[in-house]
C-alpha cells in the first residue's frame, strides 16, 4: 500500500511542484555545462600548484617549442609555457567576466525594479535612459570608455560592465511590470509596507530568476568582449595574461605556430558555449512556483 500511495503521488507531480534541482538535473547538457564550468573554476584557483612552470619564465631556447611532456601545450614566442600561461590567463578572464556582471547587476537590477514598480514617469525616463545607452554599438561604447580611463583589464572591464547596465534594467523592469499588480502586492500596500521592504521581499525573488539567466548570459559575452578589447590591446596589459592577450600575441605568428591561437581561442568558445547552454538549462528549471513573501 506504501509503494502504491508513493506511486500515485509521483505520478500526480508536475516539473513546476518537483523543485528547481530535479529539473536541472533532468537536463544532460546544462549539468555537463556546469561540470566543465567548475572544473575551469578550480583549474583557475589551483593555477599556481597545477601549472607546470612559472607562467612569465622565459627560455629562448624554446622558442614556440611543440606539446610535449615538459610543456603540454607547447610554448610561445618567448619559450613560456603555454599551459601555464593558460590556467593564469583563466583567472583574469574569469574574473573580468564577474567583474563586469557584478556592475550591471548592482547598478542595473535596483533600477529596474524601481521602473518596473513604480511605473509612469519614473519608468518613462529610466527606458529613455536605458533605450538611449542601447542605441550605441557595445564596443564602440566600450573602446571609448576605455579611451578615456586608459587600457587595463579592470578599465576594460567596467566599460562592459556599463554595456551590461541597459539590459539588466530593462530585463528586471520586464519582470517587476509583470507582478507589480498581483494581489499579494496590493494587499501589501494596502497594510502599509513601505516601497523598499515590498521590493525586498515581494519582488526582487520574483525577478531574481530572469536575472540569474541573464547573467549567466552576460559572463559568456564579457569573456568575448574581454578578448576582443585584449586583442585590441585595450585589455589586458604585459607580463598580464588573459585568453584574449594570448589570442593577439599568437595572430602575429600564425603561420609560425598555429597552435598558439588554437589553446586560447579553444577555450574561449567552449566556455562560452557552455555558459550559454547553462543558462539555458537554468531558463528552463526555474518554474513558477516563485515565493511571495
Amino acid at each position: 500500500m506504501k509503494q502504491m500511495r508513493i506511486g500515485r503521488r509521483r505520478a500526480q507531480e508536475t516539473p513546476a511542484s518537483r523543485g528547481f534541482v530535479v529539473r536541472f538535473r533532468e537536463q544532460k547538457a546544462p549539468m555537463v555545462a556546469l561540470f566543465y564550468l567548475v572544473i575551469l573554476v578550480a583549474a583557475a584557483i589551483l593555477a599556481g600548484p597545477l601549472s607546470p612552470a612559472e607562467p612569465t619564465a622565459q627560455n629562448l631556447e624554446l622558442v614556440m617549442a611543440d606539446p610535449s611532456l615538459a610543456h603540454p601545450l607547447g610554448t610561445d614566442q618567448l619559450g613560456r609555457d603555454v599551459l601555464s600561461r593558460m590556467l593564469h590567463a583563466a583567472q583574469l578572464s574569469l574574473m573580468a567576466g564577474a567583474i563586469a556582471v557584478s556592475l550591471g547587476l548592482v547598478v542595473g537590477v535596483p533600477i529596474g525594479l524601481l521602473a518596473g514598480y513604480a511605473g509612469g514617469r519614473t519608468d518613462r525616463l529610466v527606458m529613455f535612459v536605458t533605450d538611449t545607452m542601447m542605441g550605441f554599438p557595445p564596443i564602440l561604447l566600450a573602446i571609448g570608455v576605455v579611451a578615456a580611463l586608459g587600457p587595463s583589464i579592470t578599465n576594460a572591464m567596467i566599460a562592459v560592465g556599463i554595456i551590461f547596465i541597459p539590459r539588466t534594467v530593462r530585463v528586471t523592469r520586464g519582470a517587476a511590470l509583470a507582478i507589480r499588480n498581483e494581489t499579494y502586492l496590493e494587499a501589501s500596500r494596502s497594510i502599509g509596507t513601505p516601497t523598499g521592504r515590498i521590493l525586498r521581499t515581494h519582488v526582487l525573488p520574483n525577478v531574481l530568476p530572469p536575472v540569474i539567466v541573464q547573467a549567466t548570459l552576460m559572463i559568456g559575452f564579457a569573456m568575448l568582449s574581454e578578448a576582443s578589447l585584449s586583442f585590441l590591446g585595450l585589455g589586458a596589459q604585459p607580463p598580464e595574461a588573459s585568453w584574449g592577450s594570448m589570442l593577439a600575441s599568437a595572430s602575429r605568428d600564425l603561420d609560425r605556430q598555429p597552435l598558439l591561437m588554437i589553446w586560447p581561442g579553444l577555450a574561449i568558445a567552449v566556455t562560452v558555449l557552455a555558459l550559454n547552454v547553462l543558462g539555458d538549462g537554468l531558463r528552463d528549471s526555474f518554474g513558477r512556483e516563485v515565493r511571495r513573501g
